[in-house]
């Protein structure tokens, strides 16, 4: 009899603490899935801010004091990325991706045709990477305020060309 006590004792002692342990492994899982989404929004936060930021300015220069002289393909592309923004008046979050999609195809003409060199090369890419960036980011906006804000952020990207190219 005392064996049949002691056998049920430690099967329900077994029991019970193997439930406790499911139970901390579940709560275990659940606080590393909390803390793995915390950290995608956290970077997604830090990558929207960082698409929008206009610090490559602080970075580019100047050749000697004047503008860079650029090649006339590049000059016309961007004037074309800047008029496309000007005549558009996206709605919806189609509208803003359609729009990336235009402006997409005068970034890769303005690269395809690029033939600068040397310094004023390197400047420009200074000013295109961060309008890569953006225009990548409007083809993926989830909402129609976060197409205003990237829309704006390249506008004033492309309206800063003129500061420093010619």
């Amino acid at each position: 009899m005392k064996k049949t006590i002691l056998a049920t004792a430690l099967i329900s002692a077994l029991m019970i603490s193997c439930n406790e342990t499911k139970d901390h492994s579940k709560k275990s899982e659940t606080l590393e899935v909390t803390k793995e989404m915390q950290h995608q929004d956290s970077e997604k936060m830090a990558s929207e801010t960082h698409v929008l930021d206009n610090s490559w300015i602080a970075d580019i220069q100047l050749d000697n004091g004047n503008k860079w002289a650029a090649n006339l393909e590049t000059t016309e592309g961007i004037t074309k990325m800047l008029q496309q923004i000007e005549s558009s008046n996206p709605r919806t979050i189609e509208d803003y991706q359609n729009l990336a999609s235009q402006l997409n195809t005068e970034k890769n003409f303005v690269i395809k045709e690029c033939t600068m060199k040397g310094p004023s090369h390197d400047n420009l890419h200074i000013f295109l990477h961060p309008l890569i960036e953006k225009i990548e980011a409007l083809k993926n906006v989830s909402t129609t305020t976060e197409g205003t804000e990237i829309t704006q952020s390249i506008k004033e990207n492309l309206t800063n060309y003129g500061n420093y190219f010619q």
